[in-house]
């Protein structure tokens, strides 16, 4: 068993899923998931198309229930509050949606506004700058944005809003490595700031480049994790693909 599999979520931890199942019909999602994260953690989600990644970013928002187990982020249940969950935690799905008429600043304005927070101009022109957006490009309008600014806006929500959880969905897709690279630097600066980080990948770079530890998801079950220190990116693929063909096999 690699290390790791099957402990159950600590009270510590920002980000605590415990035995959970779910299911879509007959068909299984997630099959008895256990995974933490703990503050100043960023750990990447692997695994191919199917295996629960999304599952778990949802049920992690409470956009969806488990059938069974526990889910817990932020240090509240996940089933019972979860607006409480949201308020306290930040998403980034692939494609960060802005509105392309409002500058970067004004679009921060609003994503505070909406979460009924009203923070002064120069400390979120602050926020947006230590999130990696170029001075020049705050007053710019969304629509002049590349994926990789959109996805710094979105960093730059998670900040304003102090989420303790940051939870990512295939953030890197179609960045050029310049781009990823960028954002991989501004992850590691937001977990320094005590910010627990999940993200889901299939960018084996990336949760080489980024990750402290990375979970192997394959048919909803986590069938290996460990940390990326030592690891290359040429190990991290053997080791994904060695695990992934095992349980295909």
């Amino acid at each position: 068993m690699a290390p790791g599999i099957g402990t159950p979520a600590g009270s510590s931890a920002a980000v605590a899923l415990d035995d959970v199942h779910k299911s879509y019909g007959a068909v299984p999602a997630l099959r008895g998931l256990s995974l933490q994260v703990q503050p100043s953690e960023i750990v990447a989600l692997l695994g191919p198309n199917g295996a629960g990644k999304s599952t778990t970013i949802r049920l992690l928002l409470g956009f969806e229930r488990a059938d069974r187990g526990r889910v817990q982020s932020a240090g509240l249940d996940a089933a019972v509050d979860p607006v409480g969950v949201r308020q306290r935690t930040a998403y980034i799905p692939e494609l960060v949606n802005l509105y392309p008429t409002l500058s970067g600043l004004e679009n921060l304005e609003y994503f505070c506004a909406l979460g009924g927070q009203q923070p002064a101009r120069e400390r979120l022109r602050e926020q947006l700058l230590a999130a990696g957006l170029p001075a020049e490009a705050i007053d710019r309008r969304a629509a002049e944005y590349s994926k990789g600014m959109r996805q710094k806006v979105g960093i730059a929500v998670a900040l304003a809003k102090e989420a303790a959880v940051l939870l990512l969905d295939e953030p890197t897709s179609g960045l050029d490595p310049s781009a990823a690279a960028d954002f991989h630097r501004t992850l590691v600066t937001v977990a320094e700031r005590g910010v627990a980080v999940l993200m889901a990948t299939h960018d084996l770079f990336a949760a080489q480049q980024a990750a402290n530890r990375v979970a192997i998801l394959s048919a909803g079950e986590l069938v290996d994790q460990r940390e990326v220190s030592g690891l290359t990116t040429r190990a991290l693929e053997s080791v994904y693909l060695d695990v992934i063909q095992q349980r295909v096999a």
